[in-house]
């Protein structure tokens, strides 16, 4: 059995082991092969039984120049880059990583708050660079700072990694409310509130993105919405970029309606050069990094190792194409 790796290096940059892999066939591992549709996906995959991907799209096109494909995995939660209707008519399951990083993105939403009130990069380099040596006072903050106890963090979404932030923020001394149209016991227990849309709005200090992209919340956080929230209102994004109407958040930061943004993630990836973001004001945004921790990253190693040995004994899980 020949299995490819088609863009492997953002999952294992060398600090993991593909040997799980070897072990089930004859292995060829890719850092990189194209994240946009191209000829050069199906010449990689050539006439290998299974294609291991994370962001590498694997279209109709390309699945019809792999008659040999059997079966296709995804390095990640998110399975959009898989044309899973169509491999469901070829008889391609298509499997992926359903949880994986939820300790390491809800920590990751944390350290963008904290970032955001606190800019601890920018003095950091301001000491280095000498501003500290060389001031009046004996210490000095170029951006306010903001205390989160008795704030209200608000979550669009309160699964696994909403729970488990809204257990950071409990920890910070912040009320917690989110919006969820599944209400969970878990979230109930944990002292989470449940809010109408609306409310979710008007009541957060801190809103954070913490759900799966769906039709109602693309393009959410657009300018009628960002009228509801608070003046000052800081945003958390490390779900969707999607679910951001760039040019108005970038418009409410320019105009100080939203005091902060912190970022993860943005509409298209790599972020293009004429993201309004990237010149707006009091703006963070990282590379789509929240989910790489090396723990994570080897829990979806592990996982797709077990995906695929259930495939080979006949009984593939965690299939999104059923």
């Amino acid at each position: 059995m020949k299995i490819v790796v088609l863009d492997g290096y953002t999952e294992n940059p060398g600090d993991l082991s593909w040997d799980g892999l070897k072990a089930l066939g004859e292995l060829t591992v890719y850092d990189r092969v194209s994240y946009e549709e191209s000829p050069k996906i199906a010449e990689a995959i050539g006439d290998a039984d299974v294609a291991i991907v994370n962001k590498t799209p694997i279209s109709k096109a390309t699945m019809d120049k792999c008659p040999n494909l059997k079966y296709i995995a995804v390095l990640a939660t998110g399975y959009n880059v898989v044309d899973i209707a169509y491999a469901r008519e070829k008889g391609i399951p298509v499997s992926n990583v359903p949880v994986y990083g939820t300790r390491s993105v809800s920590q990751f939403a944390i350290a963008l708050l904290l970032e955001a009130c606190h800019h601890i990069g920018h003095h950091s380099d301001a000491v280095h660079a000498g501003k500290w040596e060389h001031n009046d006072d004996w210490c000095f903050w170029d951006y306010p700072l903001i205390e989160l106890a008795g704030m209200t963090y608000g979550l669009l979404g309160c699964g696994n990694i909403g729970i488990h932030t809204a257990e950071i923020a409990k920890a910070l001394g912040m009320r917690v409310i989110t919006y969820d149209a599944k209400q969970t016991d878990a979230a109930k227990a944990l002292g989470v509130e449940y809010v109408s849309l609306d409310e979710l709005f008007a009541q957060s200090d801190v809103l954070g993105l913490q759900m799966p992209l769906f039709p109602f919340n693309t393009g959410i956080i657009n300018k009628e919405n960002i009228a509801k929230m608070k003046d000052g209102v800081i945003i958390i994004n490390n779900s969707r970029g999607q679910m951001v109407v760039e040019q108005d958040l970038a418009d409410a930061l320019n105009s100080g309606k939203v005091a902060c943004a912190a970022l993860d993630v943005v509409s298209t990836e790599p972020i293009h050069g004429d993201n309004p973001l990237l010149k707006a004001k009091n703006c963070i945004i990282t590379p789509h990094m929240s989910w790489g921790a090396k723990g994570s990253r080897a829990r979806i190693m592990d996982t797709t190792v077990e995906n695929v040995k259930a495939w080979l004994r006949g009984a593939p899980q965690n299939v999104v194409n059923p």
